[in-house]
């Protein structure tokens, strides 16, 4: 199969472009494994945005993308068919409330739901921060890709081991996929084998911009630890710039809003507290905050983890997230 191939299972470019240099693929569960191992592990921030926008919005016969073409009207058929003209509309305002609050659509695996199903569902979800949004999208849009590629594989092989069981179809984007992208945390085989040797730096960092619905670029970060934690078994809230930091690295975030190396990849972290500074007020001089530091305990425990702290930033406001 081709790259154009696999772009009918996802809008982004890299994803296809991945898959087909994986291939191809001796059975389903093979094509599914490689699928999910490259959405969650080798497609950047960009790439999840350039997939999430392929798709029209819960209720649109709008097509962004010709790859969609194929598939959405058929996946949101018992969408449409259950719609009234109220349901409708209330689909197109709270999907352009959504995308205003969190710069991309509104996405669900919609095979199978309800308008009303799906506009509760919208609802609920509409409250939750940045963050649980775009690792939700995330999550569906892989529930989405999975059904793709079962219609995908079944309709360009003869062959039985590359055609799913009918169960298999039915249950694609059914399951509750809880692995997050290496963008926001570490792989899950790696955290469940604790292997020790590392590939990266055991912390990492990059910073969305939530107004834009973009990666930061440009932004200086710096990374610190605190050399006295050692003379209390907490750092107090008092004392937290009476000890003295040590630079460990510093950075600019790229186009992916990554930061570059900020310490050595070691295979065992010192534990420790550890302080990550953004200078925000650079990359926006009219925002409320000069600057953010995040700080954070390794402890003895935890010295072969990975340790990844996204930064969601807007004019006002901020949020952060471990990712372990």
């Amino acid at each position: 199969l081709s790259e154009k191939d696999w772009l009918q299972c996802s809008g982004s470019a890299k994803f296809a472009r991945e898959m087909a240099i994986s291939g191809p693929f001796s059975s389903y569960q093979e094509a599914l494994d490689a699928a999910r191992d490259i959405w969650f592990n080798k497609i950047d921030v960009s790439g999840w945005l350039e997939a999430f926008a392929a798709h029209p919005p819960i209720g649109s016969s709008s097509l962004p993308s010709p790859s969609s073409a194929r598939w959405s009207k058929g996946e949101q058929s018992i969408a449409l068919a259950t719609a009234t003209d109220h349901t409708l509309q209330e689909l197109y305002d709270w999907n352009a409330r959504y995308e205003q609050k969190f710069g991309f659509i509104f996405l669900i695996f919609a095979s199978g739901r309800s308008s009303p199903e799906i506009l509760a569902e919208l609802k609920k979800r509409y409250p939750n921060r940045p963050l649980v949004e775009f690792e939700n999208a995330a999550k569906e849009e892989m529930k989405i890709m999975e059904l793709r590629l079962s219609k995908l594989l079944s309709a360009n092989s003869t062959s039985d081991t590359l055609q799913p069981a009918t169960n298999v179809v039915a249950k694609a984007g059914e399951d509750r996929v809880s692995i997050l992208g290496a963008h926001l945390t570490a792989t899950a085989d790696a955290l469940a084998c604790q292997i020790p040797s590392r590939t990266r730096p055991p912390i990492t960092t990059h910073v969305l911009d939530v107004a834009r619905g973009s990666p930061a670029a440009g932004i200086e970060v710096s990374l610190e630890t605190l050399d006295s934690f050692n003379q209390s078994p907490r750092l107090d809230f008092h004392l937290i710039n009476s000890g003295s930091w040590k630079l460990h690295g510093s950075s600019i975030t790229n186009k992916d809003g990554r930061s570059g190396q900020l310490m050595n990849t070691v295979d065992v972290l010192n534990p420790g507290f550890y302080r990550i500074s953004f200078n925000t007020g650079k990359y926006n001089p009219d925002g409320f905050f000069p600057y953010v530091s995040i700080v954070f305990e390794v402890r003895e425990s935890q010295k072969l983890e990975h340790f990844h702290v996204p930064l969601l930033l807007s004019p006002f406001s901020f949020s952060t997230y471990r990712g372990s």
